[in-house]
């Protein structure tokens, strides 16, 4: 079904909790202009997009933006949104960062935004590097290796659930720690983050 287009802006992450998160940063950062549309993973990226080409508003739609984690592999990752946008025959920037095409623009956010492994837990985690309870976070692995048990498959999911037990709102996901401001959203961890949404819809 399609969804109505409301912002000038769209931008498509890849769930729920990165609608809210990138939600609560643009309002830190005073943009009003994107509109946010998960996909629902990844792998729905190509068919979301076509979703949007139909739905009401989308002629308005100046800037497409694709934010996308990069996993284990960053170069793969912006091939497959390269992919994605060609067969929704939408322009494919040369690289994550570069805005391209007219009519709409798109641009393209691969995370974390140095080119490394990794997705937006890493950026999250980074930002609190310096918190007293990261210390806690590292020995309560460091215990569990000692104990026998296995790394999560998930590692930087794992840091960011336990990081987040320690503060006073105990059980927050990834999105709705940044809405309740547990994320130091003017952090220099998302200074690049900061830069790709104040270009696109600033």
């Amino acid at each position: 079904m399609a969804t109505e287009i409301r912002r000038r802006v769209v931008v498509l992450v890849e769930g729920q909790e990165e609608e809210r998160f990138f939600t609560a940063l643009t309002k830190h950062l005073g943009i009003e202009t994107i509109q946010f549309l998960p996909t629902q993973g990844k792998n729905n990226l190509s068919k979301t997009l076509k979703v949007v080409k139909l739905s009401p508003g989308f002629q308005e739609v100046s800037t497409i933006g694709i934010v996308q984690d990069a996993d284990s592999d960053p170069a793969a990752a912006f091939r497959s949104v390269s992919g994605a946008l060609r067969a929704n025959h939408l322009p494919v920037p040369e690289r994550p960062g570069v805005v391209t095409g007219l009519s709409p623009k798109v641009s393209v956010l691969i995370m974390p935004t140095d080119g490394s492994p990794g997705m937006l837990e890493d950026l999250c985690l980074s930002s609190v590097h310096a918190d007293a309870a990261m210390e806690c976070v590292s020995n309560y692995f460091d215990c569990l290796r000692t104990k026998g048990f296995a790394e999560p498959a998930h590692f930087s999911k794992a840091r960011v659930a336990v990081f987040l037990s320690s503060r006073e709102r105990p059980g927050l996901r990834l999105g709705e720690a940044a809405e309740s401001g547990f994320w130091p959203l003017g952090s220099d961890a998302f200074k690049e983050t900061a830069k790709f949404l104040t270009e696109i819809g600033g």
